[in-house]
């Protein structure tokens, strides 16, 4: 029987899926390999029926180039017991299988690490190797490489905060935008610096205290006061939903927030508007100030996970899709794939990125100690600092308060 390989699409979309789905299929159909495209994500192999579909030349050159998935997407989690007593080894078994291709973050590649170790287990030991996805782009890999579709979506996502930059300075009002982006600030780090958004809120700055809501809305009040000092009556907050992650539970319960939970454990932040949920926040703590000043909601989300990909994506994608034939040939198995910045495909083993305790690999949060990021922090920010505590009493009476430092401790 020919030899087959199974693709599989875990987690949530990011622009570059079906470039490199499609380059993977193209490349293997080339050196005379079946190829399987699962739909479903994991669920397809825990199911007696999987629901596949033969990928042939024509299908792979027509999805390569689109956004979102040609293969239907999953955010499964198979359980012990489902190992034990749901895993579909007669698909692998029928239909030849040498290796198992999975696109996904951080949990489809922890989940791929548990697959290729059952497998080994039964006798049936298979290839696995990861392709690292996800718009977040915190997977850890080396030299500070990104993720695909990181960079297609911090695009898309500066499009539309640089329309909310022109609409609050159209309007002399002010939002408050909130980016995805799980427990990493990257994508809201990325955009906001792009469009030079006042005020920038991720988890990372808060390396010397704790986050809370209050300390949230202190750092937007602190720009909106630098501005008022300025004579600048509009502008933006960027705030990353990773600090939701971050917030106790107590305190979201006090202001009437509750979470759902997919099947990793992951509150689904995306049932939550967290732009309004903050801009609720800082319209009630300008009211107590007696400040008039409008802010407006915007949530930047579902509307980049599924764009075409920009240039970057497409050869990048491209050349991590060859870049799994490259490495399977060479019998490397049980890894991530990467460019590295050489332009040389490279492996990174899953074994020796995961947390011994948990099994799972760690997100690679943003080193705020970088000069990329300092910069931002010291040159496109404005916020108060002792310098502005008089000129900061015209509108509040304890302006220490407000000063962008003190809040986070530094």
């Amino acid at each position: 029987m020919k030899k087959s390989i199974v693709i599989l699409t875990g987690g949530g979309p990011a622009p570059g899926m079906n470039t490199v789905v499609g380059s993977i299929a193209k490349t293997f159909l080339q050196n005379e390999y079946r190829v399987l495209g699962l739909h479903g994500g994991y669920k397809g192999l825990f199911s007696p029926d999987p629901n596949f579909t033969e990928l042939d030349f024509t299908t792979a050159d027509w999805m390569f180039n689109r956004g979102g998935s040609y293969l239907v997407m999953s955010r499964f989690k198979p359980s012990d017991q489902d190992f034990q007593e749901n895993f579909n080894l007669d698909f692998f078994v029928q239909n030849n299988i040498k290796l198992l291709v999975t696109v996904g973050g951080d949990d489809t590649a922890s989940t791929a690490n548990r697959i290729a170790k059952f497998l080994e287990a039964k006798n049936y030991p298979i290839a696995n190797i990861h392709v690292p996805k996800t718009i977040d782009n915190d997977l850890p890999l080396p030299q500070n490489i990104p993720t695909f579709g990181y960079h297609t979506a911090k695009a898309e996502g500066t499009k539309i905060a640089a329309t909310v930059y022109e609409d609050a300075r159209t309007s002399a009002n002010w939002f408050v935008v909130s980016a995805m982006g799980r427990s990493a600030g990257h994508l809201a780090l990325g955009i906001g610096a792009s469009c030079h958004y006042p005020m920038i809120v991720i988890p990372e700055m808060f390396n010397k205290t704790t986050i809370t809501a209050d300390k949230i809305i202190n750092l937007a009040i602190s720009s909106i006061l630098k501005r008022k000092i300025m004579g600048v009556p509009h502008g933006a907050i960027m705030i990353s939903e990773g600090v939701f992650h971050e917030l106790s539970h107590e305190e979201l319960l006090e202001r009437g927030v509750k979470f759902t939970y997919d099947d990793h454990g992951h509150p689904e932040l995306g049932k939550i508007s967290k732009a309004q949920m903050f801009n609720d926040m800082v319209e009630n703590k300008l009211k107590s100030l007696g400040i008039k000043v409008k802010t407006r909601p915007v949530e930047i989300g579902y509307e980049v996970r599924c764009v075409t990909p920009v240039g970057y994506d497409l050869m990048y994608c491209s050349q991590l899709g060859m870049g799994v034939y490259k490495l399977f040939t060479e019998g490397v198995t049980g890894c991530m794939v990467y460019l590295d910045l050489n332009g040389n495909i490279k492996s990174l083993y899953l074994k020796d990125m995961q947390d011994p305790a948990t099994g799972k690999i760690p997100p690679r949060a943003v080193n705020i100690h970088t000069d990329k990021v300092q910069q931002i922090l010291d040159h496109i920010l404005n916020y108060i600092t002792v310098d502005e505590y008089e000129a900061c009493k015209k509108y509040v009476p304890n302006p220490e308060e407000y000063d962008f430092k003190k809040i986070l401790n530094w």
